[in-house]
């Protein structure tokens, strides 16, 4: 909370009655209690217009442990150039940290835990805590009559829901089930004015992807792959879920909608 508070006292000085509970919204009561509060603070004329659904709690687990790869490349490299192949190695992680992409087949693979690997347990949490826990929320609004007439329903995924990214397994399947609730919501629930939507954003560099082993990676393959050359932003990811919050984006409804600059779709790499 003290790295977000400030955060929240930056909103609430635009004038914005920024109401925030430090509770766990994943536990039925709490969300119960929570409810409760946002009802008060609503008054009996407000009504909740927005959802989003931004969860980052899973495990980033192996589902078991590495194989040996005996790639070779940059040990004939080294001997081509006849250099030493750590002090090739040593040089291109050097590069690579200082920003230069294209240099990351030459570095030191990214490690992972040859501890814990995933189980059932890590499994279902996650899936439910990143995923199906939307539907509990978005139930719980409806039933107690507290959306708006045109209430717009959204969630965040990513590239992972469809690329097998090494310890991404258990947010992959939350990420999935995310999108596949989302889906119901915007079919069933139209009726009542509700429109479910996901936004899949590219590669972005916050906590949450930091904590991706191998996020290091991940980002230079998005930087070299990305049209424009650069990652996607919280703003720009933020632009998007404004866009689809306006009326006159009433229509959209029951999509995975890409914010990644034409990342997930190009197929060159420079």
């Amino acid at each position: 909370m003290s790295r977000i508070d400030p955060e929240f006292e930056r909103i609430r000085d635009r004038g914005v009655s920024l109401v925030t509970f430090n509770k766990d919204a994943l536990d039925a009561e709490v969300r119960s209690e929570i409810l409760d509060g946002l009802a008060e603070a609503l008054g009996t004329d407000g009504k909740v217009r927005v959802i989003l659904h931004s969860i980052a709690f899973g495990n980033l687990k192996l589902i078991g442990p590495e194989a040996d790869v005996n790639d070779t490349a940059r040990q004939r490299l080294a001997d081509e150039l006849g250099i030493d192949e750590a002090k090739l190695c040593e040089v291109a992680d050097q590069l690579f940290a200082e920003g230069c992409d294209g240099v990351q087949g030459l570095t030191t693979p990214p490690e992972y835990s040859a501890d814990a690997f995933l189980d059932e347990e890590d499994m279902a949490r996650t899936i439910y805590s990143m995923g199906t826990s939307l539907l509990g929320w978005t139930q719980a609004l409806r039933e107690r009559g507290m959306f708006a007439p045109d209430t717009r329903v959204l969630g965040l995924t990513s590239e992972g829901n469809a690329v097998a990214w090494k310890g991404y397994a258990a947010v992959a399947a939350a990420k999935v089930a995310l999108e596949s609730v989302s889906r119901s919501i915007a079919v069933e629930m139209a009726p009542f004015g509700i429109r479910s939507n996901i936004v899949q954003a590219g590669v972005t560099d916050t906590p949450a992807l930091r904590m991706i082993p191998g996020s290091r990676h991940l980002k230079a393959q998005a930087r070299t792959r990305n049209p424009f050359g650069r990652l996607t932003t919280p703003e720009d990811v933020a632009d998007a879920i404004y866009l689809l919050s306006l009326p006159e984006a009433a229509w959209i409804n029951g999509n995975v909608l890409r914010v990644d600059g034409g990342e997930r779709i190009s197929g060159a790499s420079r």
